[in-house]
């Protein structure tokens, strides 16, 4: 893939108090270059319970390659080429949940737990040009 038709790609995971923030950081960097920054940020549940929101927003195009090249590893890459419209908002942006448990081990898998979003390059900014341009993009993978 020559070009990457995104402008970044956002990834985000939440830490809940019953989980070890080094292994969800661990499986946030599943997807993201080597010594990648992540931001965290401290928030605060229902109940009081302590959540630490961490995440990445990948604007470099080899750093964007990096993260599409694991997201081509999905199981289902072809059903998500299907889903696009379904995937991508009238703001062009392309919205994925990624398997946090699977991402730990390693691993790709469509789920729960990490949250990807990439602002897909339009011209003009329409929905149906975001969707053409994502599926090129996905199907090059």
């Amino acid at each position: 893939m020559a070009e990457v038709p995104f402008h970044y790609i956002d990834l985000r995971a939440f830490c809940y108090a019953t989980e070890d923030d080094k292994r969800v950081e661990q499986a946030l960097r599943t997807y993201l270059p080597d010594e990648f920054e992540i931001e965290r940020a401290t928030s605060e549940g229902h109940h009081g319970d302590r959540i630490l929101v961490l995440s990445a927003r990948v604007e470099n195009a080899d750093e964007m390659r990096h993260v599409l090249s694991k997201v081509a590893e999905l199981p289902d890459a072809e059903e998500l080429l299907d889903e696009l419209d379904d995937r991508v908002d009238d703001n062009c942006s392309l919205f994925l949940r990624l398997d946090k448990q699977a991402a730990y081990r390693g691993g790709a898998e469509l789920g729960e737990g990490i949250t990807f979003r990439a602002k897909v390059e339009a011209y003009p900014a329409k929905k149906e040009a975001a969707v053409e341009n994502a599926r090129e993009a996905l199907a090059s993978l």
